[in-house]
């Protein structure tokens, strides 16, 4: 996915051959639409005080500049926050550690709207106080992270829980603040379905799902599945997906953690075969797995991807070099008013 910087602020201040063949896939999908407005659940803001003192800005910052835009709402955020860019900026105008919060996290969930300040200094007792008035006035709840690489504290009283349901599967994903999540909740509802309706697992194949993440695909195929294996990279992603298949009750779940872009695999997991294969990596595209699928024997391939050219790259291996067809493909609009543009391919192979 882009960064919240380089493609969001825009929608702020505005209202078989073995050779690649020239022909597209034999089916087009149709797109995935969602919500125009309102749809960013997750999002980075960053802070700016001047250097007189006398104003702050809160907003996103500016392509390929370092300047944060002035913005009073952002339309593009849920409107939970995006209708507090006015508030907020208000706010910290009046903390005493305003010039020591670079940024802040914006998480939605189902329930709970999250603020995830980072904190170059302790906030004073007046700062926590005008903090907690703002969760009560707004609906909110802050945390603060003193520690780039350390966890989240709440402002006061237990951590809030932030979920989102998958309502098809009946499946709730747990998430904690800074998770990778997708940020359009209804286009990745749409997604999740689009993606088991093309896999098509049936109830006796084995399935993996790679770049699993929190098991936003992993669950959701486990209810029609023989048994997933979700593969991620992130420890503390692997283990909130294992909790997230506790919550759910699904038992025919493994989530196993491996750096997908290392060029071997020595887990017990990369040495078994499987029916059908889901993969979402991030912008670099996965070359290095994709090398080893031909040991998986895997007859069917749903690719969900968020850049166009790793796609097309991964695509010429997966059809030049090992034999597959692409017989299906679509975009989906995750991220209205950008450039941005994610895509689904289906591959199959006899």
């Amino acid at each position: 996915m882009p960064r919240a910087s380089d493609e969001a602020v825009k929608g702020c201040n505005s209202l078989g051959r073995r050779q690649v063949s020239d022909e597209p896939a034999r089916e087009l999908l149709p797109p995935l639409l969602g919500p125009g407005w309102g749809y960013r659940r997750r999002a980075r803001l960053s802070v700016h005080r001047a250097e007189d003192g006398r104003s702050v800005r809160v907003g996103f910052k500016e392509r390929h500049r370092p300047y944060v835009t002035a913005t009073e709402r952002c339309h593009v955020l849920d409107p939970k926050v995006g209708e507090l860019i006015t508030p907020l900026t208000e706010l910290f105008q009046g903390l005493s550690i305003a010039a020591r919060i670079p940024q802040l996290e914006v998480a939605v969930g189902e329930g709970a709207t999250v603020l995830s300040l980072r904190v170059l200094a302790p906030p004073s007792e007046p700062d926590r106080t005008r903090l907690a008035e703002f969760e009560d006035r707004h609906g909110v709840r802050f945390m603060l992270q003193a520690d780039a690489h350390g966890p989240a504290e709440a402002l006061r009283g237990p951590p809030p829980r932030l979920h989102y349901h998958l309502p098809e599967s009946d499946i709730d994903i747990d998430f904690e603040p800074v998770d990778f999540i997708q940020v359009n909740g209804e286009v990745n509802r749409k997604l999740v379905q689009l993606a088991l309706e093309q896999l098509d697992p049936q109830p006796e194949d084995a399935v993996l799902d790679l770049f699993s993440g929190l098991g936003n695909f992993t669950l959701p195929l486990a209810r029609h599945a023989a048994t997933v294996t979700g593969v991620e990279g992130e420890q503390a992603l692997v283990l909130r997906a294992r909790r997230n298949a506790e919550r759910n009750a699904i038992a025919n779940t493994s989530f196993e953690q491996a750096d997908l872009f290392a060029d071997e695999q020595p887990g017990p997991w990369a040495q078994k075969p499987y029916a059908r294969i889901l993969l979402d990596p991030p912008r670099a595209g996965a070359q290095e797995i994709i090398a080893r699928f031909p040991r998986f024997a895997a007859r069917r391939l749903v690719y969900v991807s968020c850049h166009p050219a790793t796609l097309a790259r991964d695509a010429k291996t997966l059809v030049a070099g090992q034999g597959w067809t692409l017989a299906r493909a679509g975009v989906l609009d995750m991220f209205p008013h950008t450039a941005h543009v994610e895509s689904l391919a289906v591959f199959t192979r006899s």
